[in-house]
């Protein structure tokens, strides 16, 4: 049978009592149809094989599967692929089965020990994804605020003493243990969010011994807690004091020392560049990208965050994954993206928090056929947030997104952005049981400051 035990309510308004089968079991309530209650819905077909399941999500309201292939462009950005009346079951952490509730009653057989979540009146979205972090630092800048609520710009809080220089010489006193401690609080934070999957980035370090201190904390982190790591070598987020004057030669240290001693540990399978005026030059970051690539690390760039630094077409160029921030992005380099399959992933919290006065284009993007995620930029100073669901809520009032482009944004195509579109960022069979139950609809994920995440669960299992 499907349903024999429950472990949480996702509604106490509940309604006229449910029918029970005569096993005891409580039964779908009948219901308007998927092609009734809207068009769009996924097509699901009664599955008559039957499978055997050890965690399920049974009786949603709507799940969003954003099933299919991924990374989603154009106006399938705008599809999330729903299901009405829907369960989602999975065996050993990997999704079985999605459909219809009914059908789930009569297919899955649960085994003695299995986990039920009654999902009526609530929705299931995959488990987000924070495809960009600057998870791990020490230190603490949260004066800064303060400072950019008085009128101060990134430039002048950098020239005082401030931003990223700050951080370095926090992060570079502070332990691996307090690396690790203050990078676990944050992921708890993640978690709760409904975070189940995040990119964290080092670069808070600039010499070797720090970066690699950065990269094995975070090595440690992705061990010791629910959230899935991907580990991004940054080096290149600024050029270092003891280095201005000479930044050839921290380039050089970069890919003959620095670049090596990562890949020889196996710490990070991304590299990552900060492209912009006063940073690294186009050339200077494509050779970067090139010599992480000679040593097996993918491409990913910071690129036009604050103004049109050829970051985006560097991208290009080298075949990056993911080309980052793109807030001054124009429509010819959003074309080259598009040809050569780049993924924009957008970060509207820094742009909200650093008061840019301006976000990235995000409906150009899509219109041009870029691939659009969503990520937090988690940062000690300019991005100082750990919720996908506020990133979505400033996507679509900020940005001009949908709520549906949204969160494709913030699952499948996010998951694109980290290459993991083939387990992670969607509902359905085959794929890691990540998932997010809402209490409620899909709207109140954008209601901010809304406590609506009900259960967050990764590979089958109730996380948060």
């Amino acid at each position: 049978m499907c349903a024999r035990a429950r472990i949480a309510s996702c509604s106490t308004a509940r309604g006229p009592p449910s029918r029970r089968s005569r096993h005891g079991r409580r039964m779908s309530r009948p219901r308007p149809t998927a092609s009734s209650a809207n068009a769009d819905l996924l097509d699901v077909r009664v599955i008559t094989r039957a499978m055997t399941a050890d965690f399920l999500i049974h009786d949603a309201d709507l799940v969003a599967t954003c099933a299919g292939p991924g990374p989603r462009v154009g106006a399938a950005q705008n599809n999330i692929s729903p299901v009405a009346n829907a369960s989602v079951a999975g065996l050993d952490g990997r999704i079985v089965f999605v459909g219809a509730a009914a059908d789930c009653d009569h297919v899955v057989t649960l085994t003695p020990a299995a986990k039920v979540i009654d999902a009526h009146g609530c929705t299931v979205v995959p488990g987000f994804i924070d495809p960009h972090t600057h998870l791990v630092f020490g230190g603490d800048r949260r004066e800064e605020l303060r400072r950019r609520l008085g009128g101060a710009t990134y430039a002048e809080i950098a020239a005082d003493g401030g931003g990223i220089v700050k951080t370095v010489a926090a992060t570079r006193a502070a332990s691996e243990h307090d690396l690790v401690e203050s990078g676990r609080a944050r992921l708890a934070d993640m978690l709760a969010f409904g975070t189940t999957t995040a990119e964290a980035k080092s670069g808070y370090g600039l010499d070797l011994v720090t970066e690699l201190r950065m990269l094995r904390a975070i090595r440690t982190l992705a061990a010791g807690q629910p959230i899935e790591l991907t580990a991004t070598f940054m080096a290149a987020h600024e050029v270092p004091v003891e280095y201005r004057g000479r930044r050839a030669d921290y380039v050089r240290l970069i890919i003959d020392d620095m670049i090596p001693a990562v890949a020889s540990e196996g710490l990070a399978e991304w590299c990552d560049v900060f492209c912009e005026t006063g940073v690294f030059t186009p050339g200077e970051s494509q050779a970067i990208l090139e010599a992480g690539q000679r040593h097996g690390l993918k491409s990913r760039i910071h690129a036009d965050e604050l103004g049109l630094s050829g970051g985006a077409a560097v991208a290009a160029k080298v075949g990056a994954r993911s080309a980052d921030h793109l807030i001054f992005v124009d429509q010819p380099h959003a074309q080259l993206m598009a040809e050569r399959g780049v993924v924009a992933t957008l970060l509207p919290a820094a742009a909200f928090f650093l008061k840019l006065g301006r976000f990235a284009p995000a409906r150009m993007l899509i219109d041009q056929g870029v691939a659009v995620a969503l990520a937090t930029d988690l940062n000690p100073g300019g991005g100082f947030t750990t919720s996908m669901p506020f990133v979505m809520s400033l996507a679509c009032f900020g940005m001009n997104m949908t709520l549906e482009e949204s969160l494709v944004a913030a699952t499948i195509n996010a998951a694109a952005a980290i290459d993991r579109a083939g387990t992670i960022g969607s509902l359905e069979p085959g794929k890691q049981l990540d998932a997010v139950v809402i209490n409620g609809a899909l709207a109140d994920l954008i209601r901010v400051g809304a406590p609506v995440i009900r259960h967050v669960v990764k590979r089958g299992r109730i996380v948060g």
